[in-house]
């Protein structure tokens, strides 16, 4: 399947903040959740400063889209375990009494021929209303979650967000913005890809692509060939032949001031991997510069183990084992095709970009530096 593009557990993600001390006004409590191919997430959080501290979290992975490259339908089975773990987030909604919040649905319910019936399904049998949103709102999200990681050094930047369903790629220039404006600039993209005239200095959005493939879909697509490591290969190069039209991809890059920042589950267990972590630690990833150089040495690691070890590897953990060479191909084809040899890890994703357009809409957060 063709790339759409606009006409014009181990280490999964943790809260973006340590949770907020004391009981706090609901008036004040804002909620992101993030129904994906594999997991549905959500967080409850309240503005502190120019960021925001959580209150409550949700994580677990439901697979709501086994079998969608099959059948092209949400299958029964995963209807089911997605609504039970929608149950769970409806009852944190209700005790914490948040009023402001947006809960999305992403790839696997932009595909599936009977997403419209499970979305009234949901709607029915847990009062909540999903909204399933287009890639370029998704990648935009991906994009402002990673604000406070960007460096004041960067003139072009690349924010590549896997997910279980779709891989979302944003290139962007800042060589026009003040170099200690540069991340408030990237929040500022909150209104769009190409908000309206201001009186900032505006980060330009040179292209973006959303490729439909994920951990899961790249995964079912090459399920059939046996030899694990001839499986990570053709992975690795059929990504790459889906960026043949993101223009960025065409033009060779100069190195200096260029910055990669990688969100997603790959990137965080990649991450953990490089530094030993048995218990996962969001304080030592989220941020962590890592060299290709690194990077292309947990991966061999994660070849030479096999599937067998690495379903044993308390640093990938058992909701991850299945999905991470698939990842690790998409990312080892990122780091193939642009020039640079470090990657900024985000622990942080759509939820926190949902989080921080709302907050920002609303201007409940400080204008100070991140």
């Amino acid at each position: 399947m063709a790339p759409r593009r606009p006409k014009g557990s181990g280490a999964f993600p943790k809260p973006v903040e340590s949770p907020a001390s004391s009981t706090p006004d609901p008036a004040e409590l804002y909620a992101a959740l993030d129904l994906g191919t594999n997991s549905c997430r959500m967080l409850i959080a309240q503005p502190k400063g120019s960021q925001f501290h959580v209150v409550d979290s949700f994580s677990k992975s439901v697979q709501l889209g086994a079998g969608l490259e099959r059948s092209g339908q949400l299958s029964r089975s995963s209807m089911g375990r997605t609504i039970q773990a929608l149950r769970v987030c409806q009852q944190k909604l209700k005790r914490h009494q948040v009023r402001h919040m947006r809960l999305v649905a992403t790839e696997a319910c932009r595909r599936a021929g009977n997403a419209g019936k499970f979305i009234e399904q949901v709607e029915r049998e847990t009062g909540l209303r999903l909204e399933i949103i287009l890639p370029e709102e998704e990648a935009r999200l991906a994009v402002i979650s990673c604000a406070p990681l960007v460096s004041t050094k960067t003139d072009q930047l690349l924010v590549v967000d896997i997910g279980g369903g779709s891989t979302e790629l944003v290139w962007i220039d800042l060589t026009a913005v003040p170099r200690r404006e540069r991340p408030r600039a990237i929040m500022r993209l909150h209104s769009g890809f190409h908000p309206p005239e201001s009186p900032f200095p505006a980060a330009k959005v040179v292209d973006w692509i959303s490729v439909p493939l994920g951990v899961a879909t790249l995964r079912d697509q090459f399920r059939d060939v046996r030899d694990d490591t001839a499986r990570f290969a053709l992975m690795s190069w059929f990504f790459e032949e889906n960026l043949a039209e993101f223009a960025p991809y065409r033009d060779e890059q100069a190195r200096e001031g260029f910055q990669i920042i990688g969100t997603s589950g790959t990137v965080t267990t990649v991450a953990a991997s490089h530094l030993g972590l048995k218990r996962y630690d969001r304080t030592k990833v989220d941020g962590l510069r890592m060299t290709s150089d690194q990077i292309d040495r947990v991966i061999r690691d994660y070849l030479q183990l096999g599937p067998e070890g690495r379903r044993k590897d308390p640093r990938i953990g058992q909701d991850r084992q299945t999905l991470i060479m698939s990842g690790a191909a998409i990312l080892q084809a990122l780091l193939r095709c642009w020039p640079t040899d470090r990657l900024s890890v985000a622990d942080r994703g759509l939820r926190e970009g949902l989080l921080y357009a709302q907050m920002s809409a609303h201007g409940v957060l400080e204008d100070t530096p991140f």
